[in-house]
């Protein structure tokens, strides 16, 4: 069997599967520059013969499957396989394995990087220092720029899937309490934790995490009643996927300063909109541009948490 790799993937993992199937043929999409779309999916399949195929970022869609009904399997190097039309892939029994958790611990560790630096005015004072603002006065930053512990602070995470429960491993050390929304996990790992709900959450909770997929379900959920619930200094933290979160009701409370400030990595349009540089400009608002989950160290969690899937199946399938 021949597996044709545009996700990155790392040479131990590539060999891995090479030493199982017949062939591995490697042509990650990020020389490309971005992710492959449906036209060069199908003629790459033609070219590599490939019988299987690992992706990341490209559009693996209806077109594409059909072209190559006899996939044996498409796995999609991200925790939720949204670049794949599954209609098709179920319908034509292809089976679709994807790496829930890679980015966990890149998300929770820039989750506690910028919480923190919002807190304690990181950023004040780093361009008041720059700009030689420092005047005579031994205390006059220390006055200035004075801000909060993340210590004892109650953090609400609304989903609480293989991210927000990484968060809350991190931060137990603080210490922090943990409460969580999230009708699909019922069991606590710790005794921290507690579930309640959503209004209760966002009206209780000092950080306000978001972490939810997006679907009928999910898109458009955090609103404007919602927002209106948190305190006066809690501070609200989305770094899941924009549509989850009404734009225009985010963007009120942010301007009328109802809220501490927010740190945020996720926007309507990317690239952003007018409207969404008018979040990014606002002087509570710790903006990234979508990087929570890239770190280099994550195409080695995925790759390997990709094997784990495909192998097990394939030892699973060859014993029968």
């Amino acid at each position: 069997m021949k597996t044709l790799i545009t996700a990155p993937y790392n040479e131990q993992c590539q060999q891995e599967l090479a030493d199982t199937f017949e062939k591995v043929i490697y042509k990650p999409w990020k020389p490309h520059g971005r992710g492959y779309n449906a036209e060069e999916l199908i003629l790459m399949l033609k070219d590599t013969d490939a019988d299987a195929i690992i992706t990341e970022h490209d559009r693996v869609t209806e077109e594409v499957i059909r072209a190559y009904p006899h996939l044996k399997f498409i796995g999609v190097c991200r925790g939720t396989p949204s670049n794949v039309n599954l209609d098709t892939a179920n319908e034509l029994d292809i089976p679709v394995f994807n790496a829930p958790g890679r980015n966990a611990q890149a998300v929770a560790e820039l989750f506690v990087a910028n919480v923190i630096t919002l807190m304690r005015k990181t950023i004040e004072g780093w361009q008041w220092l720059r700009n030689e603002e420092w005047e005579e006065g031994a205390h006059t930053a220390y006055l200035q720029f004075k801000g909060h512990e993340l210590a004892g602070k109650t953090v609400g995470m609304v989903g609480f899937g293989a991210v927000a429960q990484h968060i809350a491993r991190l931060v137990e050390v603080f210490p922090v309490d943990i409460q969580f929304y999230d009708p699909y996990v019922d069991s606590l790992e710790a005794e921290y934790e507690k579930k309640g709900s959503l209004e209760e959450l966002f009206a209780t909770s000092d950080i306000v995490s978001i972490h939810l997929p997006v679907n009928e379900e999910t898109t458009g959920m955090i609103d404007g009643p919602l927002l209106a619930r948190m305190k006066s200094d809690a501070i609200f933290v989305h770094t899941a996927r924009a549509a989850v979160v009404q734009r225009g009701a985010l963007l009120e409370v942010f301007e009328n300063k109802d809220i501490r400030g927010a740190v945020l990595d996720v926007y309507d349009h990317e690239p952003p909109d007018d409207i969404d540089y008018r979040l990014i400009h606002l002087p509570n608002v710790l903006a990234t541009p979508h990087i929570a989950g890239a770190t280099h160290e994550v195409e080695d969690h995925h790759s390997r948490i990709m094997n784990r899937a495909i192998l097990d199946w394939w030892k699973g399938r060859t014993n029968h």
